[in-house]
């Protein structure tokens, strides 16, 4: 499944400038997190045996090279702005389609990707041209343009209007964001930057576990993918006495009380089937029948226990927290392939599944593939079988100044860099 996982980014992957596609649809346009995902991948794919590493890194400095190239404006149809990149991208030209925003979340994990594959193509010639493009690329983010009144980081930005009317509230993937913009020298974030996010966030006791919350599970993964958060602590974890590693093992607990006890009653829901998040769903396109509340979000951030929930699962969700509680990530996996097999073909995982929803006698099931899901699996069993990522990203300058001036300690980065 790992290996099936990572061709997605060659099968739906454009060779010349690197760019990946968002989803395996026709004309789908490219993400710029899953090209981050994508640069994340080529190390374990090389450790693995499945691409050489002359093959991976000729691919990695075609990526970096585009974007370092690409046309970084304030016009409309410009790659990128201030170092920042627009969400989606045309797959051949590299320009901005669909008007999207300028997306502060998936340039970070653009950048985390760069900043990894950097860290592993550590060699002469063609990778020494690899790390020199990615100092250059993380330096010329420009993270102070993108700040608010409090000093906190807006979500995006468009040229038709300027910056988005909301920015990052409560805890969720933007810690990975706000590392990297404290963590720059060029152009860094002060530190209070990061305290002032924390200060939006919300610890609950839900289905009698405290957590720090956060409803999508991607949420407590994404920034986990890059960074090793065992025993190292912030103000805020420090207080409550957890940290966010433990947070997650915490988020995942309440999803399987959440599914075992299953207040809507959804069909397939259980303490070996969960995963809800965010992903692709049913929509109102088609009559189906199943059952009595017909709401249905489409592709949205769906989660628990306040909702979104319209019964929909990502399959790809349990073994995703393979490095957090491995024994419920395989034995949820497990299940869920003997329960409904056809969520896994060619050895890859659906975006999304509804049980709940039936269309032409068959539970509702995403079409295609997307990138982002595949990316995440790949790194998060890699995580799980060898460490390969966080090994690599424990030797980064970069995250070990952002962890710090966020205010970090304990752990690994008592340790030398």
């Amino acid at each position: 499944m790992q290996h099936c996982a990572f061709d997605y980014f060659t099968e739906y992957g454009n060779a010349l400038n690197g760019l990946v596609a968002d989803t395996s649809r026709a004309a789908s346009p490219c993400s710029i997190a899953v090209v981050g995902f994508a640069l994340s991948s080529y190390p374990v794919a090389v450790q693995r045996g499945w691409v050489t590493r002359e093959a991976a890194s000729s691919r990695v400095l075609a990526t970096l090279q585009f974007f370092w190239g690409s046309t970084q404006s304030e016009a409309a149809d410009a790659t990128g702005h201030k170092g920042f990149y627009y969400h989606f991208l045309h797959m051949q030209t590299g320009r901005r389609v669909w008007q999207c925003e300028l997306s502060l979340i998936d340039t970070a994990i653009l950048l985390a990707g760069v900043l990894t594959a950097a860290l592993y193509f550590d060699g002469a010639g063609e990778e020494a041209v690899i790390r020199a493009l990615a100092d250059k690329l993380y330096a010329r983010v420009d993270w102070t343009w993108a700040v608010n009144d409090n000093h906190t980081l807006a979500q995006g930005w468009k040229p038709e209007g300027g910056f988005l009317h909301y920015g990052w509230e409560g805890y969720n993937e933007a810690t990975l964001l706000y590392i990297l913009a404290v963590g720059s020298i060029t152009h860094p974030l002060p530190a209070k930057s990061f305290a002032n996010w924390t200060l939006t966030y919300q610890w609950e006791n839900l289905l009698g576990i405290d957590t720090l919350y956060s409803g999508p599970l991607f949420t407590h993964l994404f920034s986990h993918a890059w960074v090793d958060f065992r025993g190292i602590r912030d103000r805020f974890m420090r207080r409550v006495g957890s940290d966010y590693y433990l947070n997650t093992q915490s988020a995942i607990a309440i999803q399987r009380e959440y599914a075992a006890r299953n207040p809507r009653r959804f069909a397939g829901y259980g303490r070996d089937l969960w995963g809800i998040t965010a992903g692709d769903g049913p929509d109102n396109t088609n009559i189906c029948q199943g059952i009595r509340d017909q709401r249905v979000f489409g592709y949205t951030a769906r989660g628990i226990p306040y909702g979104p929930d319209d019964g929909t699962i990502a399959p790809w969700a349990m073994l995703a927290t393979l490095p957090f509680t491995p024994e419920s990530a395989l034995a949820g996996t497990r299940h869920l392939l003997h329960r409904y097999p056809q969520v896994n073909s060619s050895n890859r995982f659906s975006s999304g599944f509804n049980p709940s929803r039936i269309e032409d006698g068959n539970a509702w099931l995403s079409s295609g593939w997307y990138g982002l899901d595949q990316g995440l699996l790949v790194m998060m069993i890699e995580n799980y079988r060898s460490g390969l990522i966080w090994d690599l990203t424990r030797r980064s300058p970069i995250l070990r100044r952002g962890l710090e001036r966020a205010g970090f300690d304990g752990g690994w980065l008592t340790g030398a860099a």
